[in-house]
């Protein structure tokens, strides 16, 4: 008889998920597991994994697809590069429908045709190098940073950097680790430049974005989250970005952190009390950073007003 309260158990322990194994030794058979998937009862999110739940029926969760894709590939397999990023919540790279799951290199693999969004790859992984993220094999943060910036274009790469080091999944001294995974393969040269320019104290890909804006325009900021106190030390705000000798604050205002009325109006009142003490603050959004010569023109404007 099957285990309905046991797999509902198994699969909240699981992202959602279960295995066609796991559902027959709790007591279901092939044909019940055929026609519970087909009914549309339990979705497959990939071979021989499946979402039981019928409230998730729709549209697994993503972390539930993840899970499945790495399951059915088999032992050894592991999430990898975007995906493993994803796992750590690393931020900095552009999110897709994409799974990146390696499997060992002696294992002959086919890339699924079932499954389009599977990306199977075959990385000489060491013990070192796997972890297991919220029950979910992956490669360790420092190696995911390492494959990850071997690939990614300059800005996602520093963004992914920063990223790491501001969440404290890696350290200063971690960086040499990265830099000696990626000695000798293609995209080292261009991966430790990337790692030079890594600042952790950056709070978001926006900030290091704006940042790379202004380093490339040839108006680098002196300092980072920068506090600005009165003459009694009273704090009056935390700036992105400042030039201290210019007293200019840029600020990169992300679409979601700044868009609630509570987050608007403590932003309004900080600007205000920050232009009270005589600094400029500049405001700067993910569209300005598309644009090379926007914030740099902005600051340097800035600068120039201020002497």
């Amino acid at each position: 008889m099957a285990d309905l309260d046991g797999l509902s158990r198994l699969a909240a322990r699981q992202d959602g998920v279960v295995t066609a194994g796991q559902a027959l030794r709790l007591g279901f058979t092939r044909g019940q597991i055929r026609h519970l998937a087909r009914s549309g009862r339990w979705t497959r999110v990939a071979r021989g994994c499946f979402v039981p739940a019928p409230e998730q029926a729709v549209a697994a969760p993503r972390r539930a697809r993840i899970r499945a894709a790495v399951t059915s590939m088999g032992p050894g397999a592991v999430a990898v590069l975007d995906t493993a990023a994803e796992l750590h919540r690393i931020s900095g790279l552009r999110a897709t429908a994409a799974i990146h799951v390696s499997v060992p290199p002696d294992r002959p693999v086919r890339q699924r045709r079932g499954d389009p969004n599977l990306v199977v790859h075959q990385l000489t992984l060491g013990a070192n190098d796997i972890c297991v993220v919220g029950g979910v094999p992956a490669t360790t943060a420092v190696r995911t940073v390492a494959d990850v910036i071997l690939r990614a274009a300059r800005y996602p790469s520093v963004c992914v950097i920063d990223s790491a080091l501001n969440r404290r999944l890696l350290t200063e001294r971690d960086l040499a680790l990265v830099s000696a995974l990626v000695a000798g393969r293609r995209g080292a040269v261009a991966a430790r430049a990337h790692l030079a320019e890594a600042d952790g104290r950056a709070q978001s890909p926006l900030e290091t974005r704006t940042r790379l804006r202004c380093v490339d325009g040839g108006v680098p900021p002196d300092v980072l989250q920068v506090e600005v106190r009165d003459d009694d030390g009273y704090l009056l705000g935390i700036g992105d970005l400042g030039w201290r000798a210019a007293r200019v604050i840029a600020e990169a205002d992300g679409r979601d952190p700044h868009r609630a009325p509570r987050a608007v109006y403590e932003d309004r009142m900080r600007q205000n009390r920050l232009v009270n003490a005589g600094w400029t603050v500049l405001r700067f959004t993910w569209s300005d950073t598309l644009r090379p010569d926007y914030i740099p023109e902005t600051v340097r404007r800035a600068l120039r007003n201020s002497r």
